[in-house]
């Protein structure tokens, strides 16, 4: 009888168990991946940011004369006095009435000699250019006697405010420059009554434009507050 093949002994089960991770190992891969998304956000941050942050350097740093005003800032301001006004029609108001807009001033006698014609002429070019902002800026000529304006001037001023005032009285609140007449210049009065900017004497058209551009910083900076029409 051939003999009987040997059953195996029997084999104890083996189980594997497959290590865990560890909690610290788990916190530091988390925290790994935190970082790591942290600074692509941060990168994809100042790319996006990266004109704004080129503008602000442009202005602040490389050319700080951009931010210079042609025009004079007057310091401390002056309110609008409660001067008597009389209009080319005869009627009476009062210059503090005038609150509420942007004034654009100029002072000459009704006579109007070249540089009175040609101050009138920047403000109405200062005015057109302004664009849908206009409307918050109000052109005034200030009339220092009582002599008669010639219809051709009227007719070439449309939308001025020429109103009449005592030149004494208007001599306690404008002042020109050192060695100048009161005539000579283009003030700025804003909303809120005071004056607060003197232009340089006799404004040549090369110049006119940084007029302007004085403007057109003030009224961006008001836009919160200001608001068109008196």
């Amino acid at each position: 009888m051939p003999p009987q093949p040997v059953p195996d002994k029997p084999q104890a089960l083996g189980l594997t168990v497959y290590d865990l991770p560890q909690p610290e190992a788990v916190a530091q891969a988390d925290g790994n991946r935190n970082w790591s998304g942290r600074w692509r956000m941060l990168a994809l941050l100042l790319v996006c940011a990266s004109p704004v942050i080129a503008s602000y350097v442009t202005y602040y740093l490389i050319r700080p004369e951009a931010r210079r005003s042609y025009g004079e800032l007057i310091e401390p301001q002056r309110d609008l006095p409660a001067l008597a006004t009389t209009d080319l029609e005869g009627r009476v108001a009062s210059l503090n009435d005038l609150k509420g807009q942007w004034l654009l001033i100029s002072v000459a006698p009704a006579a109007c000699d070249a540089d009175c014609e040609k101050n009138l002429y920047f403000q109405r070019q200062i005015h057109a250019g302004l664009g849908k902002e206009r409307d918050k800026v109000d052109r005034v000529w200030l009339i220092t006697d009582a002599t008669e304006v010639s219809p051709a001037l009227r007719a070439s001023i449309p939308g001025f405010l020429n109103l009449r005032v005592d030149p004494q009285g208007l001599g306690q609140w404008l002042a020109p420059q050192a060695g100048q007449d009161l005539s000579a210049h283009l003030y700025l009065v804003d909303p809120m009554g005071r004056w607060m900017m003197r232009f340089p004497p006799r404004l040549a058209a090369e110049n006119a434009p940084k007029l302007k551009r004085d403007l057109d910083r003030l009224i961006r900076a008001a836009t919160s507050w200001d608001l068109p029409g008196r």
